[in-house]
């Protein structure tokens, strides 16, 4: 697998970079090829006399590849100008890349902020799936430097969140991927007052998610739990992100579904805001598989 690695040059990122969490379980999922990238903000001058910031960000750039080398990956940096979310996924459409990994929290000395409307906006227009490594925001730093992650591992229980539409399927077929590090999945769906009044019934959802969980079990061998609430989207997601405390939250990024319900939009960049667990989001298909 190929990845594209946003960083922005702060601390978060250096902690997501630098933790076991992130290189263990990348290597798990069969990542092999790192592509380090940083986006430097048209209107960001060089911090040293002499120097412009795109020198600064190659040369910082090299302790993070470092680590990656020293772990066993393929790397290679790349520095760009301009609007950080369409230079990162313009780099993940054009590689291709499998996936885009983004740590949560931090403001870099390039004072270029991914947690906020980057995120957003890179979750928004991604071609490819978005990985969001949440950095503990109440952790204390260590004596190497390194700020706690939230989770040890990426991608060990997962939270499957699905409208049954045909994006929150190709969500599901990412799953297989994650088959080295998983233990357990759990299938969410949340019935909102839109279903009931379009007549599904709870019976038919819980048809659905067992169905799929018992293909889950044979496919990549994890053990499976189905959940099923009723309420507001948002929060009933959280909610069950707080009963279970998953090591990752997958959801489809976009699309209607047959009950012509946007299960994303909204409802993705409030979880990314306002949750604490890593989260996949997978967009609808728009770059042939690698």
């Amino acid at each position: 697998m190929r990845v594209v690695f946003a960083t922005d040059l702060s601390e978060a990122s250096r902690s997501a970079i630098c933790s076991r969490t992130c290189l263990h379980c990348l290597n798990a999922i069969g990542v092999t090829d790192i592509h380090l990238f940083t986006v430097v903000p048209d209107n960001v001058s060089g911090s040293l006399p002499g120097m412009d910031a795109v020198s600064d960000a190659h040369e910082a750039l090299d302790a993070q590849r470092e680590t990656f080398e020293a772990a066993g990956f393929e790397v290679e940096t790349h520095v760009a100008r301009g609007t950080p979310y369409r230079r990162i996924n313009g780099l993940a459409e054009r590689l291709p890349a499998d996936m885009t990994v983004i740590g949560s929290r931090g403001q870099s000395p390039l004072r270029n902020r991914f947690i906020g409307d980057t995120v957003r906006n890179v979750a928004r227009t991604s071609v490819v799936p978005l990985l969001v490594e949440r950095i503990d925001a109440d952790a204390e730093t260590g004596a190497d430097g390194v700020t706690a992650v939230h989770n040890e591992h990426l991608f060990r229980e997962v939270l499957y969140v699905t409208d049954f539409s045909e994006n929150a399927q190709r969500a599901y077929e990412f799953l297989p991927r994650l088959r080295r590090a998983t233990e357990r999945v759990t299938l969410l769906h949340v019935r909102e007052r839109e279903q009931k009044t379009q007549g599904e019934s709870a019976d038919d959802a819980r048809e659905l998610l067992a169905e799929r969980a018992a293909d889950l079990e044979g496919r990549i061998d994890v053990e499976t739990e189905i959940s099923l609430r009723s309420g507001e989207a948002v929060e009933e997601i959280l909610a069950e992100e707080r009963r279970i405390d998953p090591t990752l939250t997958v959801m489809g990024a976009r699309g209607t579904s047959r009950l012509r319900r946007l299960l994303l939009g909204n409802v993705s960049e409030s979880v990314v805001a306002r949750g604490d667990t890593n989260i996949l989001l997978v967009p609808p298909a728009s770059v042939p598989p690698r």
